[in-house]
Parts: structure tokens; sequence; C-alpha cells
């Protein structure tokens, strides 16, 4: 019996993943032959280099796969199980004394197999792919970029905002520039300058024709100098494209940037809290759409393997909506982000255990 049980155990395991992997190669190959399809115009008109495209999909390729993986899991999941039902084989194995729930567990240890490397793919090795994805957009398929701000505003520390009416991303240079330490209602300290320059030697800023005021009880000081070196806690990489920057990060960069911005005061961590929770919530979404996939297809359908895999490709899609919906409602404030982008997994996992008591044991 135990041998019996190794020998399905390893069938069924096998056939999950090169199905799996069968079902990745499909749609991101499809994928990829309708976005080059689209970007083509692109890459002639801006005189793309061969080299440059090649790169360009191979950093694109595991970006969909990754995004992909939850489905295409769920999927893999579906069409195998359907189709051992088609031949009458989960039959055969409950019949054989194997429980439903012995049965899947082969599937579980493939979706954890799964959902193990799309962690780290998506934590360590695809945003160092994105940097030269996002880059390669940004450079070729987007308008170049301009730093266009004015009247610039923001925290550099939970008690210092700075204020710059333009800052050109060229010269690494702010002009019209205002600090101002502000402790609850009370305006501690307030430094304006002409001009504010990123020094590259010191790794520091030099403040041009400044003026400090310092506020106290019963005076004010005053004083003012031609050049200051000083520490602020901002870079010029605050000034760049931040478009999908969140992407291009690693599990321990994207942690050290929400330090950074926490340290500032910020209000504009909420989407890269987001993109941490999000990748980890992302392993158990393969864990959870597996169960539901097993459950979906474990019956023998008057409509055939083609209706159960239909029917697969439903509750992916209400789950997709699902998803997309949870992370607008995190990304809008309107509900805890932890909460909302579990909220997908909530649910999903709620309608897998109420339909886990309806199938054949």
């Amino acid at each position: 019996m135990r041998l019996r049980l190794r020998l399905i155990d390893g069938y069924i395991l096998k056939q999950l993943l090169t199905t799996f992997v069968f079902v990745v190669l499909i749609l991101v190959t499809v994928i990829c032959v309708i976005d080059f399809t689209e970007k083509n115009d692109d890459f002639i008109q801006n005189d793309v280099a061969g080299d440059l495209i090649f790169k360009y999909y191979m950093t694109y390729i595991p970006y969909m796969a990754s995004l992909l993986t939850p489905i295409t899991s769920f999927i893999a999941a579906v069409f195998i199980t359907a189709r051992m039902a088609g031949r009458t084989e989960v039959i055969a194995i409950l019949a054989g004394g194997v429980s439903f729930r012995r049965m899947m567990l082969p599937y579980m240890i493939g979706a954890i197999m799964i959902s193990i490397m799309s962690f780290y793919l998506n934590g360590y090795i695809i945003p160092n792919a994105n940097k030269f994805r996002i880059g390669f957009e940004l450079a070729y398929l987007k308008k170049p970029f301009y730093n266009k701000e004015r009247n610039i505003h923001f925290k550099v520390a939970p008690n210092d905002y700075i204020y710059m009416e333009r800052y050109n991303v060229n010269t690494d240079e702010g002009r019209n520039v205002t600090l101002e330490t502000i402790i609850g209602n009370e305006l501690i300290e307030k430094l304006t300058a002409d001009r504010v320059k990123w020094n590259k030697d010191s790794s520091s800023w030099e403040l041009i024709n400044y003026e400090v005021r310092q506020f106290h009880p019963m005076e004010e000081v005053i004083s003012k100098g031609k050049s200051l070196d000083t520490l602020i806690n901002m870079s010029p990489s605050d000034f760049d494209n931040k478009e999908r920057y969140y992407e291009t990060l690693t599990m321990p960069e994207l942690q050290a940037h929400i330090d950074l911005q926490m340290s500032r005061g910020a209000d504009d961590t909420g989407i890269y809290l987001i993109e941490k929770y999000i990748r980890i919530m992302s392993p158990f979404t393969v864990l959870i759409l597996t169960f539901i996939g097993i459950i979906v297809s474990a019956r023998k359908s008057r409509g055939g393997t083609g209706f159960q895999i239909a029917m697969g490709f439903l509750i992916a899609f209400v789950f997709i909506i699902f998803f997309i919906l949870a992370r607008a409602i995190a990304e809008a404030g309107t509900m805890n982000p932890i909460i909302a982008v579990w909220l997908p997994n909530i649910g999903f996992s709620i309608v897998g255990l109420i339909m886990y008591h309806t199938v054949p044991r």
C-alpha cells in the first residue's frame, strides 16, 4: 500500500509541476508575441538595438511568469485533476482506501515548492531584472523624463520640512530653498537659501547665500553666510523618475526604503508597504488556489474536462478582479493595507473550505 501511495504521489507531483511549467511557457509566449507586436513600432522609431530588445524580453519573461504564477498553478491543478477525474482515476484512488485529504498531499507539496520559488524570485531575483526592464521602458517606450515639479514640498525628518521652487536633475541643484523645523504648531527654526547643490565629494548639500533664523521665547537669532555644507535627509535620487520604482527593489532594499521614508515622516510609504505585503501574500495565494483547483475539478462532470477547465478559468478571472479591487482599496488608504491585500486570500480560503465539504470522500 505504501509503495502504491508513493507511486501515486510521484505521478501527481510530476504531472502538477510539468503542467505548471507548460502552462507558464504557453501563456508567457503568447503574451510576449502580443507585447512585441504592440511595441515593435516604438522599437523601430527609437532605433533600439536588437541585443537590447533581446535583453529586455529576457527580463520581461520572468516578470510575467512570476506575475502569472498563482493563476498558472491553479490552472495546472484544475487541468490534471479534471483529467484524472475524467479517466475515473480519482474514483479509483478513493475506492482504494485513500482519503481525499491524503490524495491532496502531493498537490500541496508541489504548491509549496512553487510558492517558495515564487517568493525567492519576487523578493531577490526579479527586482534586479526589473531595474533594466523598467529603465528600458522609460528610455525607449515612454516620453523622456523631466522633473517639471514646481513648489516642491516634502518631509526630510519628523519635524523638518523642505521647500524648493524647482529642482534641476541635470545639475542636482535646487532653487529658492526653505528648510523649516516645526515642533507641534511652533516654528523653531527657518533656513532659507538661494540655492542648494549636491556635493558628490562630501555626499552633502551645499547651501548658497543662506540665512538661518532661530526663534526663541524672547528673541530671534539670525545668522547669514555665502556657503554652508549641511546634511539633509534627502538625495538626488529622490528627484528621479519614481514610476514603478518599488518593482526594482529587492526585499532588503524595499525594507530599507520604507525605513528611510518613515524616518522622514514621509506620506508616500503606503505604496511600498503594499508591495511588501503583496510579495509576502502571493505564495499563500498559490496554496489557496491550488486547493480550490483540486476541489473544483475532483468530480467527474457530464460536461467533460473542458467544462471544468472553463470553470477554473472563470474562478481565476474572479480572483484577478478581486485582487485588483483589493489593491486599489489598499492604495486609496480606505482600509488597513495588510487587511486589504489579504482580502482575496481570506475570501477564497473561506470559499475553498466551504467547497471542501462538497467533494467526494
